[in-house]
């Protein structure tokens, strides 16, 4: 078994809601960024700012030679000199990070992010006794209406958030443990910077001066859409296990 630091605060729910980021940017910095075509979590493109060698892709870190654990990300320049105030925002957080990237995320339904849901491979070659790669998230686009979805199982509805995503929202999840993915009612894509990002004392210090909120109650949903959404997402997982011949949800994303 291995034994990394985890952050005493993240617990109880696996996951921190921090204050809103209030300072303006300018849409430029994630909209003139080069993007690859990766896919996660539904039709979604990305758009790295820090990779393993700074080279502009979205691989996980063990995919190098030599490889390493999602930490120690080089910034790559042709992207931060795009995006000085997202780039600063990451660094300001003081810890560690590994992959720094935008996801830009097109319109989806309830039940493609169930559909979608999955657990990042966050601590794959994470020497033991270091801190517990976590994932953070900002959003950049204001769609009040679309809400991160967490789920501690994801065949229990019970066990689900639904977090509200305005312009500045600010989370850290463990995804690694927390099911997650994003249902996206808005018209135009979503935009949201997702930082790799190690637990510690740099962490654990910047979460506290942000106001964090362990618990949160969930953002409204319609009951009937909320049962046809689960319906539809279990019926094409299990197409999809049928298909595959196994359920790939047991097969962690590295997204």
């Amino acid at each position: 078994m291995t034994r990394h630091h985890h952050l005493p605060i993240l617990e109880e729910t696996g996951y921190v809601v921090l204050d809103s980021y209030q300072q303006p940017i300018d849409p430029a910095e994630w909209k003139d960024l080069e993007y690859v075509d990766w896919k996660s979590s539904g039709d979604t493109r990305f758009a790295p700012l820090a990779s393993a060698y700074g080279q502009i892709e979205c691989n996980g870190f063990w995919h190098f030679d030599p490889p390493k654990p999602d930490k120690d990300g080089v910034w790559i320049d042709s992207q931060t000199a795009v995006a000085p105030t997202l780039t600063e925002r990451v660094r300001a957080i003081g810890a560690n990070v590994g992959r720094v990237r935008i996801i830009e995320l097109q319109p989806n339904s309830y039940a493609d992010a169930l559909y979608n849901s999955h657990l990042d491979d966050n601590n794959r070659l994470n020497p033991d006794g270091e801190g517990w790669v976590l994932r953070c998230f900002m959003q950049l686009t204001h769609d009040p209406d679309s809400v991160m979805v967490l789920r501690e199982d994801v065949n229990d509805p019970s066990t689900e958030t639904r977090i509200s995503l305005p312009a500045g929202a600010q989370l850290v999840v463990d995804s690694q443990r927390m099911w997650h993915s994003v249902w996206h009612q808005g018209s135009e894509p979503r935009y949201c910077l997702i930082t790799s990002v190690e637990s510690g004392p740099a962490l654990e210090k910047w979460i506290w001066a942000n106001a964090p909120t362990t618990t949160v109650e969930s953002a409204a949903i319609d009951q009937g859409v909320a049962a046809a959404g689960e319906a539809t997402a279990q019926e094409r997982r299990a197409a999809r296990t049928a298909y595959y011949g196994y359920d790939p949800t047991t097969v962690m994303s590295e997204a």
